[in-house]
């Protein structure tokens, strides 16, 4: 026995040795990877710490060999920053609420009921994804007009409420719901509501932070929607605003400003991914997406 038990432990040791060569490169190229992801993040914030006009030369450095937060005060002073990040936060806070919740029932009701036409209205919504923005834009736009909330940031949040993605993400993860929770509900009284809101909604977590994370930065990065139907400068949202920017006079270095204002916008998106990132990853792994 103490033989076999040593030629065992010779062999995982040769088989570690055989693996640590590969193992070796994975990490070396996870690394490069990660290096080439963080490095645009890192120049926002070096492009943001550089004094006016040195970030549009034609030098290559790291890090400015003066780093200021000129371009922070003077965009902050000058323009309505806070305004901008308060209607970015709005929209995209009530937009991702009302959201998840009609994926959630949408999800629910294609999933767990029987109802003539139930395969040929999924298959529609499925259709919809493939059909681009571009083509929908107008007759969204002559609708929210005829609604008299252009330039309101109900005319960002209400078009956006149905998410097809959502709704297909919710539908893959409410199949794995056990029928028989159901049953067990409304055998004992429970109403459709009380089943969904008491039995299928708590078990539901993952799912909710897949979908505030999809949703918040769907809709914190929208661009086109948001220039189209929002007008004044003060009703505008981050991405739009930042446009704004690059064509000012009022900046000497408009990039600087923009790179500014640019590293406050990903703080947010940091502060959601980090909050539901366990939920994100659960969810992703429960609806089988690949």
């Amino acid at each position: 026995m103490a033989v076999l038990e040593t030629r065992g432990r010779s062999a995982a040791a040769r088989a570690r040795r055989r693996h640590r060569p590969r193992r070796w490169l994975l990490v070396a190229v996870l690394t490069a990877l990660a290096v080439v992801m963080v490095f645009p993040l890192y120049w926002m914030v070096v492009s943001a710490l550089t004094p006016g006009g040195q970030s549009q030369s034609g030098s290559f450095y790291l890090f400015p060999a003066e780093p200021s937060f000129d371009n922070y005060a003077q965009v902050f002073s000058t323009q309505p920053v806070w305004r901008w990040l308060g209607n970015s936060a709005l929209i995209t806070s009530l937009g991702t609420a009302l959201s998840v919740v009609v994926s959630l029932m949408a999800g629910y009701a294609l999933a767990k009921f029987r109802f003539l036409g139930r395969g040929l209205l999924y298959a529609a919504f499925l259709v919809t994804i493939m059909i681009p923005i571009q083509v929908t834009i107008v007759p969204s736009f002559l609708v929210v007009a005829k609604m008299g909330l252009v330039d309101s940031p109900w005319a960002v949040i209400l078009p956006t409420l149905f998410d097809v993605v959502g709704i297909f993400i919710a539908r893959q993860f409410m199949l794995g719901v056990p029928d028989a929770l159901m049953e067990a509900a409304r055998l004992d009284g429970a109403g459709e509501f009380q089943t969904f809101f008491r039995v299928v909604l708590p078990s539901c977590g993952p799912l909710v932070g897949v979908l505030v994370i999809l949703g918040f930065m769907t809709r914190w990065n929208d661009f086109l929607w948001p220039l189209v139907v929002l007008q004044g400068n003060e009703n505008l949202t981050v991405p739009v605003a930042l446009s704004t920017l690059t064509n000012n006079p009022a900046f000497s270095s408009p990039w600087g400003a923009v790179m500014a204002i640019a590293t406050v916008t990903v703080l947010p998106l940091l502060v959601v991914f980090l909050a539901f990132q366990r939920q994100f990853v659960q969810g992703i792994a429960s609806t089988g997406i690949k």
